[in-house]
């Protein structure tokens, strides 16, 4: 029988929600802010500092914290290393004489940088976007949201990026399964790119776009000369990416067939060394070339993001909260709640993936295994993945879109209102398309 008492334990995790959220607001750092979630989070249930010292060591401990921890440092430490050496300019240069068409040069650049996962990666795009549109006369509003969206395309299900590798592992799924489930996604975002933004760019003639593109890369010190095309460049420049990605899935297989105890990600972590250590050669680099990159901050605060999620998820299962959460209304609402709408809102405060993914995603993951629902995972895995990232590029926080703005001089509630329709029709596919995977 329903009571208010029963919606108690949905109102302390609301609370602790609510206090995690306050505190992104307040540009308190994500680890941070997620860490006193999970600590109101013990205070809201009855417990004390101990029992939250315990719950912290116990999920920091686990293995499959550490492994994540390994692939995303793996994933940043290659990242890094590209953009160091200056090799994922030259692989944009190898390819920029395939540019044919003025809107496809618009949307490529963008699209290009979103296949590695770089914070704020829409200004690396942004001087060649501006260069291609010299000659089309665009609004600053309109340009920034080209590149800001373009930029984002990828991200739900190329395998590269924390909060596809976060997901994968807190929902106990191989990546490839996760990176098959939601491939419809840059198909969807690509179709509402060219919809909404593509199509309202003039057509232009190509020689002005090609020698605008040209001027960029003599800017960006990449090329003297107007760029040829060059596949067989491009492939070579692009080699650690192609390591990476396709090493770590087909190790993935390989594991599950050949080895089925051992832990997959061991295969992810393998590939994405040898793509590191791939481009330390092409580059002619040493591994202490790695040492400042090991170091850094943006290392540090990515891992250190990684152990609050953890803390976070630990808390809940040892304050027991989502057995108390799944018995509101038999669960259902409690469910569709936590899938939908916390990991929309957080996306959209927090304005980062993995933000959303490690704070919602225990929830609701822990609420199906409380409920016997294990086989509805893929689900609702995919229907918080829309819905976040949903929250995340409509988030006016978010750092690629603040910058873009910038960059461009574009006011921001002008280019935040021509994203409103799009991120909201993203949405609404993430719920129809887990409606047809019922």
């Amino acid at each position: 029988m329903f009571t208010f008492a029963s919606l108690i334990p949905l109102a302390k995790v609301i609370a602790a929600f609510a206090a995690m959220l306050v505190c992104i607001r307040l540009r308190i750092n994500l680890a941070i802010s997620i860490i006193i979630g999970s600590f109101i989070l013990v205070l809201a249930f009855g417990h004390g500092p101990l029992f939250w010292l315990q719950a912290a060591g116990q999920g920091l401990m686990y293995e499959q914290t550490l492994f994540l921890a390994g692939i995303v440092g793996a994933i940043m430490l290659l990242s890094d290393v590209l953009e160091k050496t200056a090799q994922a300019e030259r692989l944009m240069e190898s390819l920029v004489g395939y540019l044919h068409r003025p809107r496809i040069a618009l949307a490529f650049f963008p699209a290009l940088i979103g296949l590695l996962p770089m914070p704020g990666g829409a200004v690396f795009s942004a001087p060649l976007v501006k260069r291609v549109a010299d000659p089309m006369d665009l609004d600053a509003p309109l340009l920034s949201v080209i590149n800001y969206w373009f930029r984002h395309v990828w991200e739900l299900a190329w395998p590269l990026y924390p909060g596809v590798i976060l997901a994968s592992s807190l929902a106990n799924v191989p990546l490839v399964e996760i990176a098959l489930f939601l491939s419809p996604s840059p198909i969807l975002a690509l179709v509402l790119g060219w919809f909404f933004y593509l199509r309202r760019v003039p057509k232009t003639r190509r020689a002005a776009v090609k020698e605008s593109i040209t001027a960029s890369l003599k800017e960006l010190s990449l090329s003297s000369a107007p760029p040829a095309p060059s596949l067989r460049r491009a492939l070579y420049e692009g080699l650690p990416i192609l390591i990476g990605i396709g090493g770590a899935l087909g190790l993935e297989g390989m594991i599950a067939v050949l080895f089925p105890g051992m832990p997959y990600e061991w295969g992810v972590i393998a590939a994405l060394v040898a793509a590191v250590v791939c481009s330390l050669i092409q580059n002619g680099k040493s591994i202490g070339f790695m040492l400042p990159l090991l170091f850094s901050k943006r290392l540090g605060s990515m891992l250190l993001v990684i152990a609050a999620i953890f803390i976070f998820k630990e808390t809940l299962t040892q304050t027991h909260a989502v057995e108390e959460i799944a018995k509101v209304a038999s669960g259902s609402a409690a469910l569709i709640f936590t899938t939908v709408f916390m990991p929309f809102f957080v996306g959209a405060v927090a304005g980062i993936n993995v933000a959303f993914v490690g704070a919602s995603f225990p929830l609701f993951l822990g609420m199906l295994d409380t409920l016997g629902m294990q086989d509805q995972t893929m689900r609702y895995v995919a229907l918080g993945m829309f819905s976040g990232m949903s929250g995340v590029l409509v988030s006016p926080i978010h750092l690629c879109f603040i910058l873009t703005c910038q960059y461009f001089g574009a006011d921001l509630a002008k280019a935040w209102r021509l994203l409103v329709v799009p991120c909201m029709l993203v949405l609404g596919f993430g719920f129809l398309y887990f409606m047809m995977l019922g």
